[in-house]
């Protein structure tokens, strides 16, 4: 049966996935394959469709595909002229502050903040909803991403 520690477990892999793909950019190492490893292990791209808006893709907001989800975390794809590469900005931590999270049978949501260390310490928020299914060997694989900037009131 899934539980909330099964999404918070895959939520801290998400995480470190982005501050391993910060690294080996800083390190000089490949990280575009660290990259492609995240997305193919933790998106469920290669089972069926996922919904992904990431927080500061504006001109091509959706990335439906694989190479558009990639292309967010690291840049470099001329068809996403607006990717600088979120996880390549020398994060050092990310944290998340689940508002709820529903299970339904094989299937969970959660929804909250999520926080982004930068080197300097400071953290940065953002607001998530993430879905996830559970694949064949068990795994949690996201179906959903939808990230944004907290509001301002002007």
């Amino acid at each position: 049966m899934l539980t909330r520690a099964d999404v918070e477990k895959a939520q801290q892999a998400w995480g470190q996935g982005i501050v391993e793909i910060a690294a080996a950019h800083d390190a000089g190492i490949d990280f575009v394959q660290r990259a492609r490893t995240h997305v193919e292990s933790l998106y469920s791209y290669d089972i069926g469709p996922v919904l992904f808006k990431p927080t500061f893709a504006v001109k091509k907001q959706f990335r439906p595909t694989f190479e558009g989800a990639l292309s967010y975390f690291v840049g470099g794809n001329s068809e996403f002229s607006e990717d600088k590469g979120f996880a390549i900005k020398s994060w050092t931590k990310v944290r998340f502050e689940n508002e709820d999270v529903i299970i339904n049978g094989n299937t969970a949501i959660s929804m909250g903040n999520y926080f982004f260390t930068a080197p300097s310490g400071e953290e940065v928020k953002v607001e998530f909803s993430f879905g996830y299914i559970v694949d064949s060997n068990g795994a949690l694989r996201i179906n959903l991403h939808h990230s944004s900037m907290p509001a301002s009131i002007e």
